[in-house]
């Protein structure tokens, strides 16, 4: 049987100063390609991967530890298949404003995992 994931797509970290969060990244030579200093999601590009920067509120411990993010060649098919394996993703597959094509899901260990697709444009 052929595995279903195709690729690690991106991680997502969490950060409660966006401004600071950007200049850093991009102090490392990572180019924005979704987002900026106002935005509640940044996404640098990394390779044939991207890292994604999430605005935290500042009342908040930063104590998420971020989001695997996993391409996979039909979003609805395998969010079908995690429902008939009795998991409960947080919502259906939904189109984002970025291109993707997406839901989440939680492991039992609580680590966010996601499964996108990009969106043909």
């Amino acid at each position: 049987m052929t595995s279903p994931i195709e690729s690690l797509s991106a991680v997502t970290l969490a950060t409660q100063d966006m401004a600071h969060a950007i200049a850093f990244y991009q102090a490392l030579g990572f180019q924005i390609r979704y987002g900026g200093v106002n935005a509640e999601l940044t996404s640098f590009d990394a390779g044939n991967s991207f890292l994604n920067v999430i605005q935290a509120p500042e009342d908040t411990p930063i104590s998420w530890w971020g989001r695997a993010i996993f391409y996979v060649d039909d979003v609805d098919a395998m969010y079908a298949r995690a429902l008939a394996e009795g998991f409960a993703p947080e919502a259906p597959p939904q189109d984002a404003s970025w291109g993707e094509r997406y839901f989440h899901l939680v492991d039992p260990d609580g680590h966010e995992l996601s499964f996108a697709r990009r969106l043909e444009r």
